[in-house]
């Protein structure tokens, strides 16, 4: 069983920072790319930064400038540091990590179940 656990939101005013952190737990083998995704009210799920293990970065254009993801692959942890908020940054945040299991050799999508992120005008 593999577990992802968001950290890190709450609510800001704009301008604000806030770093969001996801630990990935259980038999893990590998993790391939990790990101994170968002979805604000009465709208569909968005990407907004991917990161594979060897490093290459994605970003939303909506993000980009503003918002940079890292990862530690020695502690199966993302990062997503989020400055210069906005309002409509405001959404779920969901973190997402492709990982081979212990019983697989292929990497399997996994979700963490969201952290909130409200910025104020």
């Amino acid at each position: 069983q593999v577990q992802l656990v968001e950290s890190g939101g709450g609510l800001v005013q704009a301008g604000g920072s806030l770093r969001l952190s996801c630990a990935v737990s259980g038999s893990i083998r590998s993790i391939n790319t990790m990101g994170w995704y968002r979805q604000a009210a009465g709208k569909q799920r968005e990407l907004v930064a991917t990161i594979t293990r060897g490093g290459a970065l994605r970003y939303a254009d909506s993000v980009k400038g503003r918002f940079t993801i890292s990862r530690d692959n020695a502690k199966n942890t993302v990062y997503l540091q989020m400055n210069s908020l906005k309002p409509e940054d405001t959404a779920v945040y969901y973190c997402n990590a492709d990982v081979i299991t212990e019983r697989t050799t292929w990497g399997v999508s996994y979700w963490g179940k969201g952290t909130l992120v409200t910025v104020s005008s």
